[in-house]
Formats: structure tokens, sequence, C-alpha cells
């Protein structure tokens, strides 16, 4: 490694000249190295246990002859070279930072899949869908109001505007959960995320007719497979219920409106992810309570909560509030991941998110798809796929 060269004459200099064999040097004067007394030759032998980095070459001219002198310094004792210190600092800190991104998609994944799964166990033997969304939020939002507390988390900095602009993300959001929670109690949870894949249609739409917005010709052809594998899947699913496809319907509307005041919102705001998400929980538990309160009621839960009971057993309480506690994390997790990938990043993660779902729960559940069916998904999660790189 080469950290210092200087040689205004004209001799030409190769790394094999400082690295002779013994016998060369027996045989004659080096062309790069000056020549020594035959009594002090023993002492010009070159090392080579340790590599040798070649720290300066300096060439004079003095007298009849020139010179050169050479410094070099063994491995164990050689000088750091700054640019490629930091050349491996940045290949380090680069993969540091994918491993991160994959443990984030990861965790993502699996803490959805897990959701879903308690959801439905849950859904199954307790059909209120408005109780169960509000014990998911509420759960969320004592985590956060906990880790707040104790300092685990640092608390969010925020005024009245923030929380104005929040106000109607958090209504979107507060649809799109509870809508996406009537239609998984009344079909198949895999049923659901077909229709949920359908997401990118709603999204160009609403940009396209009420905010202007012009997509290139590869974004509108996208919406062709999605639209016609939701379709598909629609018409040969073997439990179709109207409310449950309404219900994946109306959550991809309003999801897609919660993303667009999410990005108006939140322009210029420094809260991180967790932290973002945390007061959306808090905003929309608030929102959610006083409607489920008077859709279902209090007396309605307690009676289907004992019939329950008696039913499942004391572990319908560990599915409801792994049901609760998972649904944050898995959106904890995901607006964390926000924080360091792209857009597009995320929305293929999202993509790979409810294959994951969808596979798991048919195998779980072991619910009944027809070749038709799964190619109606197949097709719908391809043209998701499709819309998130036309959209690059």
């Amino acid at each position: 490694m080469l950290s210092s060269l200087q040689q205004p004459t004209k001799i030409p200099i190769h790394g094999s000249d400082f690295l002779l064999p013994r016998r060369r040097f027996a045989a004659g004067r080096s062309l790069a190295l000056p020549s020594f007394a035959a009594e002090d030759r023993r002492h010009s032998i070159v090392c080579v246990s340790k590599p040798l980095f070649v720290s300066k070459v300096v060439s004079f001219s003095g007298g009849e002859r020139d010179a050169i002198k050479c410094k070099a310094y063994e491995a164990d004792r050689s000088e750091p070279i700054r640019e490629s210190v930091a050349a491996t600092a940045a290949e380090r800190s680069e993969a540091a930072r994918k491993i991160k991104i994959g443990i984030y998609f990861a965790t993502w994944w699996g803490l959805n899949v897990v959701f879903n799964i308690y959801n439905k166990k849950v859904l199954n033997a307790y059909p209120f869908p408005w109780l169960t969304s509000t014990l998911s939020l509420a759960a969320g939002s004592l985590i956060m109001l906990i880790s707040w507390a104790l300092r685990i988390v640092e608390a969010p900095k925020t005024d009245l505007d923030f929380w104005k602009t929040l106000f109607p993300v958090a209504i979107a959001h507060t649809i799109g959960h509870v809508a996406a929670t009537v239609s998984m109690s009344k079909v198949a949870v895999s049923f659901t995320h077909i229709i949920k894949s359908g997401e990118p249609a709603f999204s160009v739409l609403v940009s396209r007719f009420l905010l202007g917005d012009t997509f290139p010709s590869t974004v509108y052809w996208s919406l062709v497979p999605i639209i016609g594998g939701c379709g598909l899947a629609a018409l040969t699913e073997l439990n179709f219920n109207m409310i449950g496809f309404m219900g994946a319907m109306v959550s991809n509307l309003a999801f897609v409106f919660r993303n667009i005041f999410s990005k108006k919102g939140m322009k210029g705001n420094s809260l991180s992810g967790m932290n973002y998400y945390a007061c959306l929980s808090i905003m929309s538990l608030l929102i959610v309570t006083p409607f489920a309160i008077a859709v279902e009621g209090p007396q309605m839960w307690t009676t289907g909560f004992k019939e329950a009971l008696a039913q499942i057993g004391p572990q319908l309480g560990w599915w409801m509030a792994a049901q609760s506690v998972f649904y944050h994390l898995y959106n904890q997790v995901s607006y964390m991941s926000l924080d360091e990938i792209s857009p597009l990043t995320f929305s293929i993660g999202n993509t790979m998110k409810r294959i994951s779902v969808i596979i798991s729960s048919i195998i779980i559940f072991q619910t009944p798809v027809q070749p038709v069916n799964a190619l109606g998904a197949a097709i719908a999660v391809l043209g998701t796929f499709l819309y998130s790189q036309a959209k690059q």
C-alpha cells in the first residue's frame, strides 16, 4: 500500500523491486535500492514474514549518481490510509443498514401474520369488530404512554397545530381499521387481504380525479391485473359475503385518504415514525370509542363474552390481548421502517407482507381455495408489484 510517492527523476520503480530474493542481492545491484557495502549486505535482506507497506519513496540527485530513499512499515506498524479506511467504514455502514432493514421487514411480516391469526380467532369466537378495533388502539396507546412515562422512548414535542393536522389522518385511519376488522369478521383472512391488495387502484383514481395528479401510462396499465385479479378472486370465493367484501373496499379507500392527509400534514414535522403512529393511535382511540359504544355497547359485549368464554375458555382473554398487542407492534415497526427506506421499497415490502399473510392464513385455518380463486389472488398481487415498479 503506497501512502506517499515522490520521484522527480525518471527512474522506473516496480513493486517487485522492493522485495527481491536473496540470490538477486548476491548477483548484482538492485535497480530500485541503493547499493550497500559487502560487509553490510547481510542487513539489506528484506523480511517478508509480514507484509510491507511502502509509506514514502523519494528520489534525489547528488554527486555522480541518483539515489533512492525508501521508508516502509510492517503490517502491524503501518500507517493507516484515510481513503481506504473511509471506504471500509462506508461499506460497513451500508451493510449494517441493509441488515437493519432486513430485520425490520422480517419483524414486520412476522408480527402481521401473528396479528391476523389471533385477530381471526377472536372474531370467530367473539364477533364484535368495533370492540376488537377499540382494544387494538387502546393497547397501543397504553404501551406508548407507559414508554413515554418511563422514558423508554422520548416523548414527542407537539402543539395544537400538530393535533389539528393529525385529526383528518386519524379519522381515515379509524375508518380503515374498523372496516378491515368488520371484513375479517365476515370472510376469510386471505380473501380480505386479496381485496386489500387492490388499494393502489383506489390511490390512483383518488389522486387523478380529486387531486388532479397525473401518472405514466405504465401505472394505469398496472391497474388492469389488480382490478381483474381482485374481481376474479371475489367471483370465485366459496364463502363470499357482501359485508366482508364492502368492508375491505371501504378500508382501501380510507387508507388512501389517510396516506394523502398524512403526506400533507407531516411536511416539515420531525416526529419519528414510532411517535407519529403512537399519536395517531391515541387520537383514533378517542374517535372510535363513542362509536363502538353506540353500535355494539357494553350489554352486547358482556353477553357475547360470557358465551364465548363458555365455549373457548380462559384462552379467549389471551387471544384478545395478543391480537391487541401485535396489532400495535406490527404497525409500529412498519412506521419505523419508513424512516429507513424509500416509499417504493416500502410498497414492495407491503406486497410481500400480503403474500405471507394470505399463504399462512390459508394453511393455518385450512381455508378451501379453488384453483381459479388462487389464480385471481396471484394476478392481483402481481399487479400490485407491477404498480410499485411503474410508479418508481
